[in-house]
């Protein structure tokens, strides 16, 4: 081949790689980092209670309105998902962004000491439950649409980002289900959309319901 044309062609493919590169670093660069760095998880407490407790509460249970989810006890690789997802601009949280930004909250070692100590917290053992009729019809709607990902009991997949959603608020659920089947959480999996998406309210209202109820294990509780 002419070393012209070669060169061109490097060059070229240099240049698209670049463009690539720079388009995913927001996202890429903070999750990779954070992932394979070693927590500190005293620091991580001190940056919990002055960044998240006020929404979360000091137990990260959140509130049972739903407007603030449960955290505790959360995988820490879907913690420092969510917040490399919220300060690259990929999820949409106007509440919580101001406290994930790196200005406030630190950067990519941050990320790793929050998301190793909130893991840590034991969970609340009674969260709100919803009142769904129909909890035989939302079992059969879990195993089929659900538990593949996020585990037969809701246990999630801390290796794939899959969050644990066993415990977890029902009016949270509910929102974050009709949220993702109607577009609106835009960093949700794709995969999950495409399972949600011919669900009616009254179908997710079950399903909320049921995952409510599933019950973490006892060493993930609090007493």
């Amino acid at each position: 081949m002419n070393r012209q044309i070669l060169h061109s062609i490097i060059l070229i493919s240099t240049v698209l790689l670049s463009f690539r590169v720079i388009a995913d670093a927001p996202l890429d660069d903070e999750l990779s980092q954070a992932m394979q760095l070693s927590p500190d998880v005293a620091k991580g407490e001190i940056l919990f209670k002055e960044n998240c407790s006020q929404c979360h509460g000091d137990d990260g249970w959140g509130t049972t309105d739903g407007r603030f989810p449960q955290i505790a006890g959360q995988h820490n690789s879907v913690i420092i998902k969510q917040l490399a997802d919220i300060r690259a601009g990929n999820r949409d949280n106007p509440e919580m962004y101001p406290f994930a930004r790196e200005s406030v909250l630190g950067g990519p070692q941050s990320i790793s000491d929050v998301a190793a100590y909130i893991s840590t917290l034991p969970m609340e053992p009674y969260p709100e439950y919803g009142e769904s009729d129909d909890i035989e019809n939302a079992e059969r709607l879990y195993k089929e649409k659900c538990a593949a990902c996020h585990g037969a009991n809701g246990e999630g997949n801390a290796l794939k980002f899959y969050p644990l959603i066993q415990g977890q608020h029902y009016e949270y659920l509910l929102r974050q289900l009709i949220w993702i089947r109607d577009g609106k959480r835009r960093n949700a999996y794709p995969e999950m959309m495409e399972s949600v998406k011919t669900l009616s309210d009254t179908q997710f209202q079950a399903l909320a319901d049921y995952v409510s109820q599933l019950l973490p294990p006892d060493d993930k509780l609090a007493n």
